[in-house]
């Protein structure tokens, strides 16, 4: 038995937990936390989202490219890797001081959990894909590809007002947070920056400490997007929306895309005041 072959994975354990871990604060924490305070700028109003999302969508038809190369691809790699590593394709060799503590399963079932919850949350905002077809005839009829970038707080808080969905929201968004902050005391470990008990305990502080704070920021967001879905949150981000539309359309800033419009009925009411 110990003369048969390993697998890949098995031989290259040393490079593919160190890619794992890399991945997990850069690109995927960096970006989940500069995405949470994005979306937390619309605590300031609709206008303030809204200003941040036309920064984003100034990239044009770079965008695509830059979420799949940036965001969604590394999300993929630690997502297959963690879960080979939870099913025990990768073995766990290292003997990590926190291997019987709490944090380490949580750490497990919060990362599954967050696998889910993101990949809902970009099928129901963006639709996974961009392609018309599969926008008009795949994501749009199984209620995907909600998100309107020129009308973001509206669109979003709208897709939000199911209370159902907006706890699997906070279920999931949590989910995130945890994992990301536990992962950067967990990284740490596997790259030798911590390696005492006393170390350890002192980035543990620091890195809950994070979480804690991250895990209010998000729930700001979510708290400002709702508000934006429904009543006079909603009517009053919609008159922002198409307000600051018109006048980038005017300025020359920006070409017409229905597209990445809603509420068009609303819109034209607002620009014949």
């Amino acid at each position: 038995m110990d003369g048969a072959p390993q697998s890949f994975l098995a031989r290259h354990e040393f490079v593919i937990r160190r890619l794992h871990s890399l991945s997990g604060l850069i690109p995927v924490g960096a970006y989940m936390t500069i995405h949470l305070a994005t979306n937390a700028s619309v605590l300031d109003g609709p206008g303030a989202f809204q200003s941040n999302v036309y920064k984003i969508h100034s990239l044009g038809s770079l965008l695509p490219f830059v979420e799949w190369t940036f965001i969604f691809l590394p999300i993929l790699f630690h997502a297959i890797v963690g879960i080979a590593i939870a099913v025990g394709m990768v073995p766990n060799t290292r003997d990590y001081p926190y291997g019987a503590n709490r944090r380490y399963t949580w750490q497990r079932w919060t990362g599954l959990i967050a696998f889910v919850f993101i990949g809902y949350h970009v099928f129901q905002m963006h639709g996974w894909f961009h392609f018309h077809g599969w926008l008009e005839h795949v994501a749009q009829p199984y209620g995907g590809a909600r998100f309107k970038p020129f009308n973001a707080a509206s669109t979003a808080g709208e897709a939000l007002q199911s209370p159902a969905i907006l706890v699997f929201y906070v279920v999931g968004v949590l989910a995130c947070v945890f994992h990301f902050a536990n992962g950067l005391w967990t990284m740490g470990i596997t790259w030798g920056v911590w390696i005492s008990p006393a170390a350890q305990a002192r980035a543990l502080k620091v890195c809950m400490t994070f979480g804690v704070l991250l895990a209010a920021v998000s729930m700001g967001a979510l708290y400002g997007m709702y508000q934006s879905g429904h009543g006079t949150g909603l009517d009053k981000a919609i008159e922002v929306e198409n307000r600051m539309y018109t006048s980038r359309i005017e300025s020359g800033e920006l070409e017409p895309n229905e597209h990445k419009r809603t509420h068009l009925e609303s819109d034209e009411s607002t620009a014949s005041n």
